[in-house]
């Protein structure tokens, strides 16, 4: 209201707000317009309103005159404002948003097994500093992620390497075998049997690993190729050991049990009585004793390094099962060189004439241990750190695309479909887009008779959102716009279809093939002849009347629905009815903002559209002659209201469209139509007006 009554090139302003105000003299103060004293709404509210002028005083000691000579406030000094760096970034000095942001990020990142810092400083009693276990994503001691539901996932992810450790088991164990048999001086048949089944169950385990393998190097992805069920059998035996990790785990156990077995073999066909007899005989007869009649210590002692090593080969098998299994053969071996077997290994070969010998075959295991702990622990840990970020880059990405989701569901909320690209890669470096239309129409709907209020609000809202549901089917199948809605009007358009557009801001438009400019260029040339209304696609008059009739039909419905109620609902919420005013014509669309984008349409078309509604009557469509004739072409009867001042315009002649009871377009009769396309004529045809009469104009 104080827009409307105010004065150009003031400030026309409440008493209130002038009240909170710091400063009045500074301004120059001037009581308000005749237009607002006349006002019967101001004088209804009691509002007594002033003007402002842009001419202040001046004072020294506020104001100031920068380099160019112009007026700036101190108050609003650049040094006090947020820097601007290079690639015009908010910085707030020299801890930054973004550098703070990548300094946390980098204290989160586990870049060791245990914090050596941060251990330190909880002991020398500094607790704040130190990280608790929850802060830490893996466990230092057992490297288990704290959080079980990650774990759970890294535990049960596909073995891809399974093929590649079943090779590596099978000549390991073809080799302890072979080591077996050479060094078995009397191999028994308990032997023989259990290298035979050794060496049968992993050649078996191989086949399943590495069957599908083979197929797929032999015959690809022919289709010509059927495999039978013996072949889909082996096919998901594979598959079910890849992705099971109970399975994996029985096997790797397995495994290292049949090499143990192969070892135990070895040590208990050996008679130690018997060795030990020899021993004292070849000292009292003085001969040489042979150390390795019974069997080589140091050969077994390196096939259970061997076993120790490929046992923590093995890939996807939790690092926990492989180190409690490693101990436990470990341990029994142990057993076996210092307590069953000890006066055998102590015969053995030394590396140190004051070493014993059991003590070096220990050593050798020991330190074969502590190697491939320390290695697999260190390949342990750094699998699952890459795991854990590549879940969170996976969640990131999730986000990411959520928000992308997000942000394209409300921009197409916001601007048209085909506006959207254009806007996130143009407009995002503030350019401009514009198209230009021969004919759209525009339509001013406003619903009449409602208070601001919260529970009217309420009522709009459930309005607003009908129209909207009623929009959706005309958007998809019809091209119907939504432009904005101002208060209670909703301000739609039909015929903003880009493929039709007499001419777009080709600068960012990018035709994919010759093919497109020319028919651009056909569709320029076409549009430019008037007399032929299949180029002007006059249907969207059609159409945009339909749709005001179904808004008309919608709004009825909402007040039916809420007569029925009116027992439970305040009897004033129902609203009456709403005005609606529709003009066609040449417009020009584009999209203006950059931090609010809006999609809006200018000419005079939306202007006579307004002009329509505000003069227009409750309950009645409400066209001018051009959109009354066009209307009339398709069928649709138009009442003659007659000469109605518009402002801007002065009298013309407008119509309302016919509607019945039930709210139906009433069809024009067949002389009613002949009639209207003669005085319609003019409008089409300046070259014939001559040939009008006066009494058809």
């Amino acid at each position: 209201m104080l827009e409307s009554t105010g004065v150009q090139g003031y400030v026309h302003i409440s008493a209130r707000t002038l009240n909170e105000l710091d400063q009045t003299d500074q301004y120059s103060i001037f009581p308000g317009t005749d237009e607002a004293l006349a006002s019967a709404f101001l004088r209804e509210n009691s509002i007594k309103t002033y003007l402002l002028t842009g001419e202040i005083t001046l004072d020294p000691d506020t104001y100031r005159l920068d380099s160019w000579g112009s007026l700036s406030l101190s108050a609003l000094d650049i040094h006090d404002r947020p820097e601007l760096d290079v690639r015009n970034q908010l910085v707030s000095g020299p801890n930054n948003s973004i550098n703070d942001e990548l300094r946390e990020e980098f204290k989160n990142m586990p870049v060791s097994g245990i914090a050596l810092g941060q251990f330190g400083s909880a002991c020398c009693g500094n607790k704040s500093e130190a990280k608790t276990d929850s802060d830490q994503p893996i466990h230092n001691l057992c490297l288990h992620f704290n959080d079980p539901v990650l774990e759970w996932k890294y535990l049960t992810q596909p073995d891809y390497m399974f093929k590649y450790s079943m090779l590596l088991a099978w000549c390991i164990g073809c080799s302890l075998v072979y080591v077996q048999l050479v060094e078995s001086l009397d191999p028994c048949d308990m032997c023989i049997v259990i290298d035979f089944f050794a060496f049968i169950t992993l050649t078996v385990l191989l086949v399943i690993a590495w069957y599908k393998k083979i197929c797929w190097w032999m015959y690809g992805r022919s289709e010509k190729i059927l495999y039978d069920k013996w072949n889909c059998m082996i096919f998901r035996a594979h598959d079910k050991i890849v992705r099971h990790m109970t399975l994996r785990i029985c096997i790797y156990i397995f495994i290292l049990t049949t090499y143990f077995s192969i070892i135990v073999i070895i040590v208990l066909n050996c008679n130690w009585e018997e060795f030990q007899m020899m021993d004292i005989e070849s000292k009292l007869y003085h001969y040489e004793l042979d150390l390795n009649m019974c069997f080589h210590p140091w050969v077994v002692t390196n096939m259970v390094a061997l076993i120790i090593s490929i046992s923590f080969t093995f890939a996807r098998i939790p690092f926990m099962v492989k180190t409690v299994v490693t101990l436990s053969l470990t341990t029994v071996y142990m057993v076996i060189v210092f307590f069953q077997f000890q006066f055998i290994f102590h015969h053995s070969a030394t590396i140190n004439p004051w070493f014993p010998s059991e003590n070096a075959h220990g050593m050798r295991i020991l330190i074969t241990l502590i190697t491939m702990y320390l290695k697999e622990r260190h390949s342990e840990f750094n699998n699952k750190i890459g795991y854990k970020w590549s879940v969170e880059l996976r969640r990131k990405q999730e986000d990411a695309d959520k928000t992308n989701q997000s942000i394209s569901i409300v921009l197409n909320n916001i601007l048209p479909g085909h506006v959207v690209n254009v806007y996130i890669t143009t407009l995002a470096r503030h350019e401009l887009y514009y198209e230009e239309y021969k004919m759209v129409s525009v339509m001013f709907a406003s619903l009449e008779n409602i208070k601001m209020d919260l529970r009217n609000l309420r009522m709009l809202n459930e309005i607003i959102r009908e129209f909207d549901r009623l929009l959706i089917h005309y958007q998809e199948y019809y091209v119907v716009e939504k432009i904005k809605i101002v208060g209670g009007t909703y301000m739609a358009a039909c015929g903003l279809d880009v493929n039709y557009a007499d001419r777009i801001n080709n600068r960012f438009v990018k035709h994919d093939s010759l093919l497109e400019e020319v028919e651009q260029a056909q569709r320029k040339r076409k549009s430019s002849c008037v007399g032929k209304h299949e180029e002007l696609h006059e249907e969207v008059v059609f159409v945009m009347a339909t749709f005001a009739l179904d808004l008309m039909r919608t709004l009825w419905t909402v007040k039916k629905a809420y007569e029925e109620l009116k027992l439970y609902y305040d009897r004033s919420l129902i609203c009456g009815d709403m005005s609606i005013g529709i003009s066609s014509g040449e417009v020009m669309a584009g999209v203006v903002g950059a931090s609010h984008p809006h999609y809006d349409i200018w000419g005079n078309p939306v202007n006579m559209a307004s002009r329509m509604y505000s003069t227009g009557q409750i309950g009645h469509i409400h066209v001018t002659e051009e959109t009354a004739i066009l209307l009339r072409e398709f069928g649709v009867e138009c009442i003659y209201r007659g000469m109605t001042f518009v402002k801007g315009a002065g009298k013309i002649p407008t119509y309302f469209v016919a509607i019945d009871d039930d709210y139906h377009f009433v069809p024009v009769t067949q002389w009613s139509l002949t009639t209207d396309r003669r005085q319609s004529l003019p409008l089409f045809c300046a070259a014939d007006a001559n040939s009008i009469s006066s009494k058809d104009d």
